[in-house]
C-alpha cells in the first residue's frame, strides 16, 4: 500500500454497524490481530489480550451487557480488547520475581497500547476490505463481561471490536476543524472561533444522515454526551480486579 493510499484510507474511515452474511476466514483476522501485535509498546511490555467470540450465547449476553448493540451478535468476528497485566505478573513468577501491581501508570500504558494495537488490528482490516465499530458499551456492565469471558485479576475489558463485510454506506462524521486540534507551542482556545461553523457543518452531516429528522450541532451533541455521569462504576470496578489501586 503506497503512503497516500494509506492515508487516504484513515482519512476515509467510517463506523460500520450493517454486514453482510459472508464469514471473515480465520487467517484474515490472524493477519488483522499480528498488525495490531506490530503497533508501538510502551517499554515492549505488551500488554494487550484480544478475546475472539465465537459463541452465539456468549454475543447475544455481551450484546446485552453493552447496552442491547445488536451488531454485536451480526457481526462476522467479535473481538474483546483487554488490558492484561496478569500474563507479566505471571512470567516474573516463573522467575521467582513479585511484579508490583495497582499503580495507575500500569492501567494508562495498559490502556494505551490496547487502543494503539485495535486501531492497527482495524486499520489492517479495512485493508482487507473489511468494515467495523469499537464497541465501548462493554464497559457499561464490566463484571457481567469479566464473567463471561472468565477474565482473571489483572485483566479488564476496555472494548470490543465488531468486523464484517459492510452492508452500508453511512457517510463519514465531519471532523473537527484542525485549528481546534493542533495547538503550536502551547495551549490555546483560540480556535473555538470556528465552532460555530462547525456547528453547523455537524448539523448538516445529522439532518442528512437521518433524512431530516435529527437536527444536533456538536455543541449540543457534547452536551447530550457529557452533562451525565460517565460510567462511575468504572473506577471500583478497576481496583476490584487490580488496577489503579495506588
Amino acid at each position: 500500500m503506497t503512503q497516500k493510499s494509506l492515508i487516504k484510507q484513515m482519512m476515509d474511515h467510517q463506523s460500520i454497524r450493517k454486514f453482510t452474511s459472508q464469514s471473515i476466514p480465520q487467517e484474515l483476522v490472524n493477519t488483522c490481530i499480528t498488525a495490531g501485535q506490530a503497533a508501538a509498546s510502551s517499554s515492549f511490555v505488551q500488554v494487550t489480550s484480544v478475546i475472539q467470540v465465537n459463541s452465539k450465547d456468549t454475543r447475544a449476553a455481551l450484546a446485552l451487557a453493552a447496552g442491547g448493540q445488536s451488531y454485536v451478535e451480526s457481526a462476522a468476528t467479535f473481538l474483546v480488547f483487554c488490558a492484561d497485566l496478569q500474563r507479566n505478573q505471571q512470567i516474573c513468577l516463573r522467575q521467582e520475581q513479585h511484579m508490583p501491581t495497582g499503580f495507575t501508570e500500569q492501567t494508562l500504558i495498559a490502556s494505551i497500547d490496547t487502543a494503539l494495537f485495535a486501531q492497527n488490528v482495524l486499520l489492517a482490516a479495512q485493508s482487507l476490505g473489511l468494515g467495523g465499530v469499537f464497541i465501548g458499551g462493554l464497559r457499561n456492565q464490566p463484571e457481567v463481561v469479566t464473567k463471561l469471558l472468565n477474565l482473571p485479576q489483572h485483566v479488564f475489558p476496555i472494548f470490543g471490536l465488531c468486523l464484517g463485510y459492510p452492508d452500508q454506506n453511512p457517510g463519514q462524521k465531519p471532523r473537527l476543524p484542525l485549528s481546534m486540534v493542533l495547538h503550536q507551542d502551547r495551549y490555546s482556545n483560540d480556535g473555538l472561533s470556528n465552532l460555530p461553523s462547525y456547528d453547523s457543518q455537524v448539523s448538516n452531516y445529522y439532518h442528512q444522515r437521518s433524512q431530516g429528522k435529527l437536527h444536533l450541532s456538536f455543541s449540543q451533541h457534547i452536551i447530550k454526551t457529557l452533562v451525565k455521569e460517565a460510567r462511575p462504576h468504572m473506577l471500583p470496578y478497576l481496583q476490584s480486579q487490580g488496577f489503579s489501586t495506588r
